[in-house]
């Protein structure tokens, strides 16, 4: 299968005030075209950093050290700014966590929409209006020419996130990058959301780089998973293989985490938290909290990214 992008052993750090600290460790990631790949794990695991290592868009802080994001056959890391610009919003394009607070409050949806194409395509207004109100049938929004005129606040929470895919699709670009796209929405709205995407991808041939920590929706949703946990891919497989076989104790713990059919089953949650980056663990990251752990073995080796068998991988020394 072709693949659209390609992240090869990228190590990020952030810059402290005396030191720096790595965030991101020898991430290794394809992405098959026409595919939905979900990257998901607990909050602050690197998975918005690995995902704002493609656009470029990461905090001043933060810096790359090593590594390849090899795009379309081009390595963005080798953009200049201006390259990586015209990139944004035409090859790739983000859709934010936060649809209540991605739109600007004070201008209407249709001028921000307009904003978006002409920004991007450089075309006169009359053709960016046609533009817009084609996108606005594309994400399944009625009356188009009477909802361009409404501001932000007057629409719901689903109407606002369709208008934020609307801007993303707004110059038709190969890969979009859906950051926790359904944040802050109810389940209804959630699967309308997500079913958007879908269909949208099937019309339009795109790659989704599905960032989440709802494994509910990825198993309906995603084709491919990366697990991620303390800046590292811990497990990478086929969506189908990943639900009924994990192979890491961390997704494990995850999958064991989630309500089941029976009302009265109590929840297994996972024991500690995640390590923040200025935390030194020697060996495993997961072992601190890891029901399988063995010592000497452990809390002394860190563990690489193996086969399993098929596109199954994970990294486990205890496997």
């Amino acid at each position: 299968m072709e693949k659209i992008l390609n992240i090869k052993n990228l190590n990020l750090f952030f810059q402290g005030e005396e030191k720096s600290y790595q965030a991101l460790y020898n991430i290794n990631l394809e992405l098959g075209k026409g595919l939905v790949h979900a990257l998901v794990g607990e909050s602050g695991c690197g998975k918005t950093m690995t995902a704002m290592s493609v656009m470029r868009l990461l905090p001043k802080s933060a810096y790359i050290e090593s590594g390849e994001i090899i795009f379309c056959g081009e390595n963005l890391l080798e953009y200049k700014e201006s390259q990586i610009r015209k990139l944004r919003g035409n090859k790739i394009a983000l859709i934010p966590q936060d649809p209540m607070t991605s739109l600007n409050p004070l201008y209407t949806i249709g001028n921000q929409l307009l904003e978006s194409v002409r920004t991007h395509t450089g075309v006169s207004k009359r053709q960016g209006m046609r533009k817009v109100r084609e996108i606005m049938d594309l994400v399944k929004i009625p009356d188009a020419d009477k909802k361009l005129e409404f501001y932000p606040h007057e629409f719901s929470g689903g109407m606002k996130q369709r208008i934020i895919i609307a801007m993303a699709l707004a110059c038709k670009p190969e890969l979009i990058i859906a950051d926790e796209p359904t944040t802050a929405l109810d389940v209804t709205i959630q699967k309308q959301i997500m079913d958007l995407i879908l269909d949208i991808r099937n019309e339009l041939g795109l790659t989704v780089l599905l960032i989440s920590h709802d494994l509910a929706l990825v198993s309906n949703y995603a084709d491919t998973v990366s697990v991620m946990y303390a800046g590292h891919i811990v497990e990478q497989a086929d969506s189908k293989d990943f639900f009924k076989n994990p192979k890491h104790p961390y997704s494990i713990a995850l999958l064991n985490s989630l309500p089941g059919n029976n009302p009265a089953q109590k929840l297994k949650t996972i024991a500690g938290a995640p390590p923040s980056i200025q935390e030194e663990i020697i060996g495993c990251k997961f072992h601190p909290r890891c029901e399988f752990c063995e010592t000497g073995l452990c809390d002394a080796e860190n563990p690489e990214l193996s086969s399993r068998g098929g596109n199954h991988y994970s990294a486990c020394l205890r496997f």
